[in-house]
């Protein structure tokens, strides 16, 4: 019975019912669309391209390992733990020895690696196909076969792929420049190779074997070995002979769908950086969702309290109350669950889109897309609608049916203590997240607290809404007053209404701080390491590369004119299983041209044996000069090196610092990302000696800052990106709680237009209330994006100053503004265009 009435209800009442399917369709699109990502980041397939004619690979072992032993109460627990390393792990070549001569196997194929980019027109070379450079004997792993010309046989002979060569109108015979890991070398074309299979994320270029070794720079190693079975060999039995011919070696095998992390090592990365996004996204989707659902079926219990409290009164019992809401919002929350769901789906591939053209994701990792996503949308979005409707629900259940109504029309003016003390606890816990949020010093663990300090204060507001807007309503009397008879109403209905006006407040709150923590978090980290660098920077002038770095050779060709030169290689590892950002500087004259504010040891013992650590990573890590430092290179390459110098300007140059050469011969790019150059010279004369590398420029310091900002802007967009649609959500659910809050006061306006009342007092009655409102929300929501900022700002800078743009938060409170005045001006339009006489007369 409790079924079909709540379906005649819902039909009944459409209208009233629109406004809680409008938010739980966006949940459930928002939680559809983050649940692709977090799939294609767990399941998403990494096709393999050069490797496709070779069924098994074998290669190094790409992360690092940790296992612990705990014995506790007679039982042992053994648990194992792996990170990935930054850079790609070499093989010993000679392991290709053990491997021929296994039963099966018809070739071994040793695969060489590295940087290769043509220096030829921006066109010709395609940002989804980044170029590599191969030994042509490798090519049998795709394969690829000559279409024309024949194969390198000189050290300066160069076979390109087909697809490249037509974009850049090659021939056997021409001229190439190529920037490898040495110096800029410029090859003959002697041959166009195609791909027997489809090759769509890379460009291959091929050099004679001795050439490509020298490029390589790993000398008596191999980045992997493809491993072919004769023909009609079963490839299992091949692989378990390889496994066990190579069985005590660190080496790993790949076969099937494996051997596409193999070649792509950023998409295997990427795997790990989407399933974070997407579960921070999601997980603050989620949160949001609930907040603003619970809001939205507050205000729907609250203009039906009348028709409840009847039902009350005619003895329908507490729990018949509960089961006809819960029922209701699981009908609403089932149409709204699958159609988001279905909605979410685009949206997720349009986000997967975004994220691989702002280079955050490789293409190379394709988007997964199954029914888990959908189901999980949809059953969140019930269970949140149930959820929803069962909090809203707890006061009009529990009083007794005279007191419901006598209530229905009178909003009670003590304040719900079980209400305003859940307020005080979850402000309690947000204060706590600050706190803590103002201890961490790491970004990765500094993100997901930030957001989540945000929804608890916010939920903390939405709790404590009522005794807000009365505090508010007092705080703003005289100046309501003086505004005239409209003001005056403003007023009055704060004070009677606090509970509906709180509703509003909410999202609006949400709106305005999750916005300001949005746009103002990477400003503050990213204005902090760029002071840290201009302070830290004394060089007259800065080496940058258009192409993938600055040569060593035009580092040399500036040190024979006496000029001092510090090339800064860039790259991470891995102290046990924690990852830091690291540099390779040029210790001779390093004090002429960079200063990291040293408080510790001297950077003059900087050399092979030792490291310079970061003030934070000392902290963490427990070091002081002296010490010995046990970590994991960016290859994988495990060292044992002495702490010489302990510097604060972590922020600005990374937490670990070492002499340059020891990092280049662990790199994928040995290449300088910059080069500090101190002399007298000036900036024409640096630009003659370094004509022979038309790809390297001379800045200032001034202009490699202005650099820096371009890239801080391009990480910026990633991140608002991924938290874009988020506010969207809070800005439709402002929209959606602001209409259904003036849509329920038809009457209301009717009895002021009978009362005297003009339509146009009515109107500037609502743009005063929500002015009035719109000034609460932005006092609290900034209020609490300022506490969040400034910990953030203290927790990763020292200092207790946030970044914040005046005129783009001036934008945040003008939309949120225009979006109030719009979602109240509209309805209460169409509330007015009834006759008041109809309105007032009417059956409610």
């Amino acid at each position: 019975m409790m079924l079909r009435y709540a379906l005649k209800t819902v039909r009944a009442r459409k209208g009233g019912f629109l406004g809680a399917f409008v938010a739980l369709m966006c949940a459930a699109a928002l939680i559809t669309a983050c649940g692709t990502l977090l799939e294609t980041g767990l399941r998403g397939t990494i096709r393999t391209e050069r490797y496709a004619a070779a069924p098994i690979v074998v290669s190094a072992d790409q992360n690092v390992h940790r296992t612990t032993v705990k014995h506790k109460k007679g039982k042992t627990k053994v648990k194992h733990k792996a990170k990935p390393i930054a850079e790609r792990a070499w093989l010993a070549d000679d392991l290709a020895t053990r491997l021929r001569g296994l039963p099966g196997v018809r070739r071994v194929v040793p695969e060489l690696t590295f940087l290769a980019q043509p220096l030829t027109a921006a066109s010709a070379v395609e940002k989804d196909r980044p170029a590599y450079g191969h030994a042509w004997d490798s090519a049998a792993l795709t394969p690829y076969r000559l279409t024309a010309g024949r194969a390198p046989e000189s050290d300066t002979d160069l076979v390109v792929d087909r697809h490249f060569a037509e974009r850049a109108h090659l021939k056997p015979g021409d001229r190439l420049t190529v920037q490898s890991t040495r110096s800029p070398r410029t090859y003959r074309v002697t041959g166009i190779a195609a791909p027997a299979s489809d090759v769509s994320h890379q460009t291959s270029l091929f050099f004679s074997t001795a050439e490509a070794t020298r490029l390589a720079a790993h000398p008596a190693q191999v980045s992997a070995i493809g491993v072919l079975p004769e023909n009609g060999a079963d490839v299992r039995t091949v692989e378990r002979a390889v496994t066990e011919a190579l069985n005590g070696t660190t080496a790993q095998i790949a076969s099937g769908d494996e051997r596409g992390p193999v070649e792509f090592l950023d998409a295997a990365a990427a795997r790990i950086r989407l399933v974070s996004m997407g579960g921070a996204m999601g997980g603050t989707s989620l949160l949001v969702a609930v907040l603003v659902v619970v809001g939205t079926f507050a205000l729907s219990v609250q203009q039906r309290h009348r028709e409840l409290a009847l039902l009350r009164a005619i003895a329908a019992t507490q729990g018949q109350i509960r089961t006809l809401l819960g029922r209701e919002a699981l009908i609403v929350g089932a149409a709204a669950g699958v159609g988001g769901a279905i909605v979410g789906l685009p949206l997720g591939s349009w986000l997967y889109d975004r994220f691989v053209a702002l280079g955050a994701v490789p293409s190379t990792l394709q988007h997964t897309v199954s029914v888990l996503p959908l189901f999980a949308a949809v059953g969140a979005t019930l269970f949140g609608a149930w959820a929803a409707a069962r909090i809203s629900s707890r006061r009009v259940v529990r009083i007794r049916p005279a007191e419901a109504l006598a209530e229905a029309r009178v909003e009670r003016t003590r304040p719900a203590w079980g209400r305003t003390l859940a307020g005080l606890v979850l402000l309690a816990v947000g204060a706590v997240l600050v706190a803590v949020l103002s201890r961490l010093r790491t970004e990765p663990a500094l993100t997901p607290v930030t957001f989540l300090a945000v929804v608890v204060l916010a939920t903390a507001v939405s709790l404590l809404g009522p005794l807000l807007v009365r505090a508010a309503a007092a705080g703003l009397a005289g100046p309501l007053r003086l505004s005239g008879p409209a003001g005056r109403l403003a007023r009055a209905n704060l004070r009677g209404n606090a509970a509906r006006m709180a509703s509003v407040v909410t999202p609006l709150t949400l709106l305005v701080g999750m916005t300001c923590t949005v746009l103002f978090v990477q400003p503050t980290l990213g204005n902090a390491a760029r002071a840290q660098a201009r302070e830290g920077v004394r060089a007259d002038y800065v080496l940058a590369a258009q192409g993938p770095g600055v040569p060593a050779a035009a580092a040399r060709a500036l040190r024979t004119r006496h000029d001092i030169v510090t090339e800064v290689v860039r790259t991470t590892v891995r102290v046990g299983l924690d990852k830091y950002a690291a540099q390779g500087v040029t210790p001779a004259g390093l004090s002429r041209t960079w200063d990291p504010d040293v408080t510790a040891g001297t950077l003059d013992d900087l050399d092979s044996g030792t490291v310079a650590v970061s003030e934070l990573a000392a902290d963490q890590l427990h070091l002081k000069p002296g010490d010995t430092l046990r970590l994991t290179l960016g290859d994988g390459t495990p060292v044992r090196l002495t702490v010489a110098a302990v510097y604060t300007r972590g922020l600005g140059f990374g937490d670990l610092t070492f002499a340059h050469d020891l990092v280049a011969r662990h790199v994928d790019n040995p290449l300088a990302a910059s080069v500090l150059v101190r002399t007298a010279r000036t900036q024409t004369q640096l630009t003659t000696t370094l004509r022979e590398f038309p790809a390297v420029r001379v800045l200032a310091p001034a202009e490699a800052d202005s650099l820096r900002i371009e890239r801080q802007q391009a990480n910026a967009e990633v991140n608002l990106l991924a938290m874009g649609l988020v506010l969207a959500f809070t800005a439709i659910a402002v929209v959606n709680t602001l209409a259904m809050s003036v849509s329920e006061r038809v009457r209301e306006f009717a009895m002021l237009r009978l009362a005297g009342a003009t339509r146009r007092q009515v109107l500037r009655m609502l743009r005063t209330e929500a002015l009035s409102v719109l000034l609460l929300a932005t006092a609290l929501g900034s209020g609490i994006a300022l506490a969040v900022l400034t910990a953030f700002s203290v927790g990763m800078t020292g200092s207790a100053a946030p970044a914040v743009t005046p005129l783009v938060y001036l934008t945040v409170v003008a939309v949120a503004g225009v979006l109030a005045l719009v979602a109240t001006a509209l309805p209460g339009r169409v509330a007015l265009r009834t006759r008041p006489v109809l309105v007032a007369t009417a059956k409610e």
